[in-house]
């Protein structure tokens, strides 16, 4: 019966000895970020595709900034801080976006940053701060094919960085990826470039990049940044009803209430279209329909 016993407590011992050296298998292999997945964290989700398209199967991706939340305002989890810490590249958009980046640097002092927008001729727009009026940096720079073109080279280039042996495995993800950007805005190009309504209103004004692509322009109901006074939202109003403009186009992310005052004004209608979707090649595509349809 002793013996019985012993032998029973020596395979628990193995069983319990074997588990260690599992676990210790699995951390050395990379098993706490994907199993030997490069960790790239992005600011928000349309970078994200950027990502996944060049770095394929060697990447694992985490999004900062969740579904419906404005990146103005927005302060990272620090469940997400627990993955910064793992990761080896940042992605983000810049030209004053993520307020909260240095953040991100400070947690994990090796991560290897990549800023889109130090490749992008920026747009310059005006904010109210404090009662005065300042000259700020157009953030939305990833509404642009021909910016996107230039921030998944940079990717590229991170990935190559930190992963040298599978550089021509990203640069070939990265031309192929760019063919498709190049196809999409040659299709745009052909849907918008016979509109002779070339206005429209947008709740938010985030479509800068993509009017100086297209040769349209944007009205926006916000003013310098802040909710609209009624001397602005009648003159909104004014340019609508010159212009036979029937939609306001508004984002998930902001209150539609003086988009939908504007609608009611101009016996019009209010359409959501959201510039963070994750889906970034389809959900340019259904941007570019929506203003297709309500431009003609």
């Amino acid at each position: 019966m002793g013996r019985v016993n012993f032998a029973s407590k020596m395979v628990l011992v193995g069983i319990y000895l074997m588990a260690i050296c599992g676990g210790a298998i699995f951390l050395f292999c990379g098993g706490g970020y994907g199993q030997e997945k490069l960790g790239v964290v992005v600011s928000i989700a349309p970078l994200s595709e950027w990502v996944r398209e060049v770095g394929g199967d060697k990447v694992e991706v985490t999004v900062l900034l969740p579904p419906g939340a404005s990146p103005h305002t927005y302060e990272p989890k620090p469940a997400q801080l627990i993955k910064v810490e793992r990761a080896r590249i940042f992605v983000k958009n810049g030209a004053g976006l993520e307020f909260w980046a240095d953040k991100i640097v400070k947690i994990n002092k090796d991560i290897l940053v990549v800023d889109i927008s130090k490749e992008v001729e920026l747009i310059e727009i005006s904010s109210e701060a404090k009662g005065k009026l300042h000259l700020l940096k157009d953030p939305h720079l990833w509404l642009s094919l021909k910016n996107a073109k230039k921030g998944v080279r940079q990717i590229c280039e991170a990935l190559s960085k930190v992963d040298p042996e599978n550089a021509e495995y990203y640069k070939r993800n990265a031309d192929g990826y760019i063919e498709k950007l190049d196809a999409l805005d040659r299709e745009i190009r052909e849907k918008l470039e016979t509109i002779k309504n070339k206005k429209f209103i947008a709740l938010h004004p985030a479509w800068s990049y993509f009017c100086r692509d297209y040769d349209l322009e944007q009205v926006p109901i916000e003013e310098a940044g802040k909710e609209p006074g009624p001397k602005h939202l009648m003159r909104v109003i004014e340019i609508a009803k010159k212009n036979n403009i029937k939609v306001v186009f508004v984002e998930p992310q902001f209150n539609p209430k003086s988009a939908q005052v504007i609608a009611r004004e101009i016996g019009g209608q209010v359409k959501t279209v959201d510039p963070l979707a994750g889906n970034y090649l389809e959900n340019m595509r259904t941007i570019a329909d929506e203003l297709a349809r309500c431009l003609k």
